[in-house]
């Protein structure tokens, strides 16, 4: 079906097959779309081609992607029309360094992440009418490779260039999103979106991380509630201080979101279980460093900022001391 866009993007790559990737992918392939996933690591990506990658919970479907790549060069070398960044902010400036040679007209980088000025890093190297930013309102776990379940998918998406040349663009994915059963929104007011949902993942992400309670279990707690309370309000104030819109209506929303999110493990959680680098330096510690800037103290951010890098260097102090 054509939309009002008069750009129609045919070709994807996704670059991550981690969950948020995967669920993409499939979402792309499902829509009649040729689709590369990109990973480093290859056990990720077989699976993908066949029997194809799997979704289940909020959404359930199968798709084999057309391609697997384990290195950008390959993507580099043939081109697609746009390219999702669904890593982990922690990666952005080797992946944008290594996407320098992908920029041409008709050919855009949009940054499918978690986090604050994660569009910022990519831009820093391709420039700023090649980028584009979207806000992404699924969760998912994986199960095994190319295997996700969806915890739960709250649509719409949003998408915003951040070059005004870029606006017809911008809104040509959207609508190829949105056909995939994607549905994304274009939106002038990307970045308070952004803060939107990055404040709810403050207060509730690290305290995960830090506690290994799935989100269920920290709303059920009074005393971690009372934290995850203090964390949303100071979050607030920042981004006000900072002259970002949240609406009048954003605590009432966001306690009643992270109420409804169910028993599930975020991210940030998972990644500390396997021993991985967390993104609280693109989220917490991104609320420090504008808190800052606005002459703001902001003890809570601070405070679970730094309990969540203490615990992502403990494989290697486990490591060195064995």
């Amino acid at each position: 079906m054509k939309g009002n866009s008069s750009y129609t993007p045919k070709k994807f790559a996704v670059i991550g097959a981690g969950p948020v990737g995967c669920v993409l992918a499939a979402f792309l392939t499902r829509g009649g779309y040729e689709v590369t996933l990109c990973d480093v690591v290859p056990t990720l990506l077989v699976p993908a081609l066949d029997p194809g990658i799997i979704v289940e919970g909020a959404d359930s479907l199968q798709a084999k992607v057309a391609k697997v790549t384990t290195t950008l060069d390959d993507i580099v070398s043939d081109p697609p029309d746009v390219i999702f960044v669904t890593v982990k902010a922690t990666a952005l400036p080797l992946i944008a360094s290594a996407l320098e040679g992908f920029v041409a007209d008709g050919r855009y980088v949009v940054s499918w992440q978690n986090g604050i000025d994660t569009e910022l890093e990519l831009a820093k190297h391709l420039g700023t009418k090649a980028v584009m930013r979207a806000v992404v309102n699924y969760g998912c776990v994986p199960l095994s490779p190319a295997h996700v379940r969806v915890a739960f998918h709250h649509r719409p998406h949003f998408l915003q260039e951040l070059d005004p040349e870029s606006r017809e663009a911008a809104v040509g994915i959207c609508e190829a999103l949105s056909g995939t059963g994607l549905e994304t929104q274009h939106t002038d007011r990307i970045v308070d979106k952004v803060w939107r949902k990055s404040v709810m993942n403050s207060c509730m992400n690290a305290i995960c991380a830090v506690t290994g309670k799935t989100m269920v279990q920290i709303i059920l707690d009074p005393i971690l509630l009372n934290l995850v309370d203090s964390l949303i309000k100071e979050g607030v104030a920042v981004a006000r201080a900072n002259e970002f819109t949240l609406g009048s209506d954003f605590y009432p929303y966001c306690i009643n979101y992270l109420k409804n999110a169910g028993n599930h493990k975020p991210s940030m959680l998972q990644d500390i279980e396997a021993g991985r680098r967390t993104e609280v330096d693109y989220i917490n510690g991104k609320i420090v460093e504008y808190g800052a800037q606005a002459g703001m103290p902001t003890p809570y951010n601070t405070m679970i900022h730094g309990l969540v890098k203490a615990l992502e260097c403990r494989p290697f102090d486990e490591a060195k001391a064995a």
